[in-house]
């Protein structure tokens, strides 16, 4: 009863809300239309995520701002210190309010792009010759109906971070300076083991909560053979995660806790924790991207080892995201142009001066903050374009620690061989993640906990409470 009631209230809401934002889209379209260009007759960009506190990244924003306007004098770029928060995104939106261009991370998409406030790209990335150059796994996830709404900034695939003292203490670097690479997710835990012998700290810090633990969960599940949700032949969502495979992955955490012993004494550790434990050197390895995230721990990069993702029972797979550039939905087509325009200057397959000197002023701004630089990026963009090639001659030129550290990650996104790139889960992924949490926070805790049991009962829950009430 309390369901039905529930989920008829979702869609009574549901329409209220689109009702209202149908018009705020109006209302902030026409707001648009008369007021693109300034008094000069300037085609005007406002850009979001503006570096607000006076330092490095704000004079190269300022310097840019003006070699763009230059080079583009039918263009003014307006400064915009918002930066994206789904919990202002609507009420700005609304209210016609957002800047013409921001930033967010890959996982917003699926929330912005149906919402209606994502402009259309697809005709002026054709226009401009960006297109058919994209990484095409990295443009499907932009799209919709075939229409591009977002451009990739830049992108990362999840591999495995290490501590490369830890590895050292307990016998588990190579000769030619690389860590040893656990090959399976099996083998993970029989490495994790050595570690915690060989230097008494957790081998494997695995977040548990504020639904980061289930959104590393579904990485490891997938390469169990899980497959967390389905469309069924009338178009709607089934979720498909009470399954034999869905248990084992679940019995695989469990044994991080109670077989292998070796993880964090907490069970409640969400990402900022996970980053703080392993950067102040409370653990040896974890799951991530890049190692930009330690550096407000001052950690050593020296310290810091980059390996592949390990493979599960039945194949290796790895998530896919990163950074995207999103168009206010209520641009004009100029502003459209002269946003992309602005974007191409640091994200493009071009290697252009611009170019060149925004990567090079970010590597220094990264080797200036302790961050570690010898880390490559998965590229939006054809591996053999030129501005790959040039990103990977600044990191060697700018490296601040030892590149066999890193080498078994930069070979991987290079080449990813067998292994799967898969994109968070299509529909309600932190609805998703919140459920995974309680599975893996209950297995962490009670040593009698039916994997099974509750894999059938997270299933469904996240049918009913979620997956049931999607308006279609």
């Amino acid at each position: 009863m309390f369901n039905v009631k529930k989920k008829r209230m979702v869609k009574v809401v549901g329409l209220m809300t689109a009702a209202v934002l149908g018009l705020s889209i109006l209302g902030a379209c026409g707001q648009k239309e008369a007021s693109d260009k300034n008094e000069q007759g300037k085609t005007v960009i406002s850009v979001g995520n503006w570096p607000q506190k006076e330092g490095t990244s704000k004079t190269n924003m300022e310097k840019r701002k003006a070699r763009f306007e230059e080079a583009n004098s039918e263009f003014a770029i307006e400064p915009s210190n918002w930066e994206y928060d789904l919990k202002t995104f609507y009420a700005k939106a609304a209210g016609g309010q957002l800047p013409v261009l921001f930033s967010t991370a890959f996982t917003e998409a699926s929330n912005i792009i149906p919402s209606g406030y994502a402009a259309d790209l697809t005709d002026e990335l054709k226009r401009q010759g960006l297109y058919d150059q994209m990484n095409k796994q990295i443009l499907e996830l932009l799209s919709k109906d075939g229409r591009v709404y977002a451009y990739p900034k830049e992108a990362y695939v999840l591999g495995l971070i290490c501590n490369i003292d830890d590895f050292e203490k307990a016998g588990l670097m190579n000769s030619d300076g690389t860590p040893y690479q656990p090959k399976t997710w099996e083998e993970l835990a029989q490495v994790a083991a050595k570690l915690k012998a060989a230097t008494g700290k957790p081998g494997f810090i695995l977040p548990t909560s504020n639904r980061n633990g289930g959104w590393m969960f579904t990485e490891i599940a997938w390469s169990f053979g899980v497959d967390f949700m389905k469309k069924d032949e009338n178009g709607k969502w089934k979720a498909t995660f009470d399954t034999p495979e869905a248990a084992e992955a679940l019995q695989y955490v469990k044994d991080l806790k109670w077989k292998y012993d070796v993880l964090p004494a907490n069970n409640l550790i969400d990402g900022t924790e996970m980053h703080k434990i392993f950067g102040i050197g409370g653990g040896s390895m974890l799951i991530g991207a890049g190692a930009k995230q330690f550096s407000p721990y001052e950690t050593d990069v020296n310290s810091i080892g980059m390996m592949a993702t390990p493979a599960g029972p039945k194949k290796r797979v790895t998530l896919l995201g990163g950074t995207i550039y999103e168009v206010n939905g209520a641009a004009t087509k100029k502003q459209i142009e002269g946003a992309i325009k602005w974007i191409r200057a640091e994200s493009s397959p071009d290697l252009t001066d611009e170019y060149k000197k925004i990567a090079e002023d970010t590597i220094k701004r990264d080797v200036e903050n302790g961050s570690i630089v010898t880390v490559k990026t998965t590229s939006p963009w054809s591996i053999d374009s030129e501005t790959v090639k040039y990103n990977d001659e600044l990191i060697a030129k700018y490296a601040n620690a030892n590149p066999a550290h890193v080498k078994l990650y930069n070979d991987f996104i290079r080449d990813l061989g067998d292994c799967e790139l898969r994109a968070e889960e299509p529909m309600c992924a932190q609805d998703l993640y919140g459920i995974l949490d309680n599975c893996i926070q209950a297995v962490l805790s009670d040593k009698n906990a039916d994997c099974a049991e509750l894999m059938r009962k997270a299933n469904s829950d996240f049918q009913q409470n979620y997956l049931d009430n999607v308006d279609y």
